[in-house]
C-alpha cells in the first residue's frame, strides 16, 4: 500500500491537497538560513575560543554570546542521542547498551541491556508520537535503570519512512503495542505517557477481552487523555473548537522528494515546533535572555543547562498525517474510549475486560496539557479491576513534564512506580 490521499466520507475530494508547497518553501528556508547559521557559529568561536586574539578584544563576550544565540535560534537541530552508556547498581556501576530489540517500520523496540546478572522487572516504556522524539525520556529511562531490565519505543520520523511502506494510523499503534508485549512475554509491566495512554489501555483491553496470554502485569498510565472531556485545558479546546476539516486542511502536508519519505502526508515538526513555541511565548523569550546573559556572566553550568533543554525541545519529528487526524477525531472530538464506541479489527475496546493487569495512573496537580481528572478516569474504565490492583497519585505542585523528569519524577514519582511494579510482579 502506497500513502495515497485519504478519501474523507464526508468530503469530495482528497485531503492533504492545499498548499502543496509548504514543506518545500520551508525547507527552501533552512537552505538559505544555512550559510547563516554556519557563520554565527563561526563568529561565536572567534570570539570565545581561548586560541582566538579576538576573544581577548573589548566586548568579545558581547559578540560571542549574540553570535551563539543567532546561531541556535537559526539552527537545524537533529534528533539527539540517548546518552545512556552506564548506570549504578547499588554501589557498581554498570554498562548499558542500546540495542535494538525489534524494528518496524515506524518504530524501533530499543532495549537498554545493562551488563549485569540481576533479574528484574522487564518494563516496557511506551514513548509519545506527539512532535519530540523518544530521548525526551532520557530522565525518565535514567532513573528507572538501577532497577528495572527497560525497553522504549522510539518512534521513526515519518519523513524517513518510505511511502511504500503504507500508512500509520491509531489503530496501527495499538497493534505495535501488542506487537511489543507479546515479543517481551507476560511477565512485563508498562508504563505509558502522556499521548500513548490512550492506545496502551486500548491495546491491553483487546488482550484481555482475547483472553491473551501476553497481558502486562501492570500497567502506569501518565498525564495521558484517557477522558479529555474531564477538566479540559488549551490542548483539549483547540481540538474541540477547530472542525476536524480544519486539522487536515492546515496541517496536513507532504514530504519533499529530499526525504526517503517523499509523498508521504504528514504533520510536519516545524509545524507542530511553531505550535510549542505559541503555547507560552513569553516563557521562551525570557529563556533565551536569560541565555544570553548567562554567557554574559560566565555561567557556564546555566548555559549548559539551557542548551541541553533547547536541543531536545527543538529537535522534533514528522507524524504520520493518519495518525494524528485519527488521535484528533477519536481522542479529542469523539471521545470513543470512554464512551465505549472504539472498534478496531471489529473489536470493541473495552478497558472493563481487564482483570489480571494492575493500574497505577499518575497526574501532576499543575498539569497544563492533560488536565486534572483524565488520566486517573482509567479506573472508571477498567471496572473490574480489583481495589487491591488500583493505585492513583498526584503529584503536589508537579506541571507535565515533570510528572517524568527532573527532581520530583526522581525523588517521588520513580520510587513509587518502582515499589508498585514490584508489588505486582
Amino acid at each position: 500500500m502506497t500513502d495515497t490521499p485519504a478519501r474523507d466520507p464526508r468530503r469530495d475530494r482528497p485531503t492533504g491537497t492545499h498548499t502543496p508547497m509548504l514543506y518545500d518553501l520551508h525547507e527552501l528556508q533552512r537552505s538559505i538560513l544555512a550559510p547563516f547559521t554556519a557563520f554565527t557559529e563561526t563568529g561565536s568561536q572567534l570570539f570565545s575560543n581561548p586560541y582566538s586574539p579576538l576573544a581577548y578584544t573589548p566586548l568579545s563576550r558581547q559578540f560571542a554570546a549574540a553570535y551563539e544565540l543567532a546561531h541556535r535560534v537559526g539552527k537545524d537541530y537533529e534528533k539527539p542521542a540517548w546518552n545512556l552508556p552506564a548506570t549504578r547498581i547499588g554501589n557498581r556501576e554498570v554498562a548499558v547498551h542500546e540495542d535494538i530489540a525489534l524494528a518496524q517500520p515506524f518504530c524501533r523496540l530499543v532495549h537498554f541491556r545493562r551488563e549485569t546478572r540481576r533479574q528484574d522487572p522487564c518494563v516496557l516504556l511506551v514513548a509519545p508520537l506527539s512532535g519530540h522524539h523518544a530521548t525526551l525520556l532520557r530522565d525518565t529511562v535514567r532513573a528507572l535503570l538501577p532497577g528495572h531490565d527497560v525497553y522504549v519505543t522510539d518512534w521513526v520520523d515519518a519523513r524517513m519512512v518510505p511511502a511504500a511502506e503504507g500508512t500509520f494510523g491509531l489503530d496501527d499503534y495499538v497493534r505495535y503495542i501488542q506487537t511489543f508485549l507479546r515479543h517481551l512475554g507476560p511477565d512485563t509491566h508498562v508504563i505509558s505517557v502522556c499521548q500513548p495512554t490512550v492506545p496502551v489501555l486500548a491495546a491491553i483491553s483487546l488482550l484481555a477481552s482475547a483472553g491473551d496470554s501476553c497481558q502486562p502485569r501492570s500497567m502506569v498510565m501518565m498525564g495521558g487523555p484517557i477522558d479529555t472531556r474531564k477538566s479540559p485545558t488549551q490542548v483539549n479546546r483547540l481540538a474541540t473548537t477547530k472542525p476536524y476539516e480544519w486539522f487536515e486542511d492546515n496541517l496536513i502536508h507532504r514530504v519533499p522528494a529530499r526525504y526517503p519519505g517523499a509523498g508521504r502526508l504528514v504533520y510536519p515538526g516545524f509545524l507542530q515546533h511553531a505550535g510549542f513555541v505559541a503555547m507560552n511565548p513569553d516563557r521562551h523569550l525570557k529563556s533565551h535572555y536569560d541565555f544570553y546573559l548567562h554567557l554574559l556572566r560566565g555561567d557556564d553550568s546555566d548555559a549548559e543547562a539551557h542548551r541541553r533543554f533547547y536541543d531536545e525541545y527543538n529537535a522534533v519529528l514528522d507524524m504520520p498525517a493518519r495518525f494524528y487526524l485519527d488521535t484528533i477525531r477519536i481522542v479529542f472530538q469523539e471521545f470513543r474510549l470512554p464512551r465505549g464506541t472504539w472498534t478496531i479489527d471489529g473489536e470493541q475496546v473495552d478497558p472493563a475486560a481487564i482483570r489480571k493487569t494492575a493500574l497505577l495512573t499518575i497526574e501532576g496537580e499543575l498539569d497544563d496539557i492533560s488536565g486534572e481528572g483524565q488520566t486517573h478516569a482509567a479506573h472508571q474504565l477498567c471496572a473490574n479491576l480489583s481495589p487491591s490492583m488500583r493505585e492513583v497519585h498526584t503529584a503536589a505542585d508537579c506541571g507535565h513534564y515533570g510528572i517524568f523528569s527532573g527532581r520530583r519524577w526522581r525523588q517521588q514519582i520513580c520510587p513509587k512506580i518502582a515499589a508498585f511494579i514490584r508489588a505486582h510482579a
